[in-house]
């Protein structure tokens, strides 16, 4: 199994959010890799560590979430892999619920969010968001 992190998502990728067919609240677990210093986008001087920058984006997006009826749900350091091999492992995982994939391409297409996002592509190296759907996923918004 090849595993490539990725800061922006494919056309194809983009294509599935935007399918209206999918109803239903996606929770997408965010699998991060921070940069060791900030990069900013548009090259202004920073000295953030990539983990600082998107400790800014993170905060910015919690509003985000809510415009579109979405929230947080978690988010931690990873301090090892227990199962499997990789060869690099991300730093952290954050989770996040949207009420449905429009709603998640809404908010990625509002330009307040963009403005916020550039502190996420300034921290990260990379990520894979994996969308996780169904029953176990409701379990886990309603508390059991």
């Amino acid at each position: 199994m090849e595993v490539k992190n990725a800061l922006n998502p494919t056309e194809t990728q983009i294509a599935t959010l935007a399918d209206e067919n999918a109803a239903g609240p996606i929770f997408m677990v965010n699998l991060l890799k921070f940069r060791e210093k900030a990069e900013y986008p548009d090259g202004r001087e920073s000295d953030l560590s990539g983990e600082e920058a998107y400790g800014i984006y993170a905060a910015e997006v919690v509003e985000h979430l809510a415009k579109v009826g979405g929230g947080p749900i978690f988010s931690g350091a990873v301090s090892q892999l227990l199962l499997g091999e990789v060869e690099d492992l991300w730093d952290a995982v954050a989770i996040a619920m949207y009420p449905s994939r429009q709603k998640m391409l809404e908010m990625v297409m509002d330009p307040a969010y963009m403005e916020s996002a550039v502190h996420r592509t300034a921290g990260l190296e990379g990520q894979l968001n994996i969308e996780t759907t169904g029953a176990g996923a409701l379990a886990l918004q309603t508390g059991f």
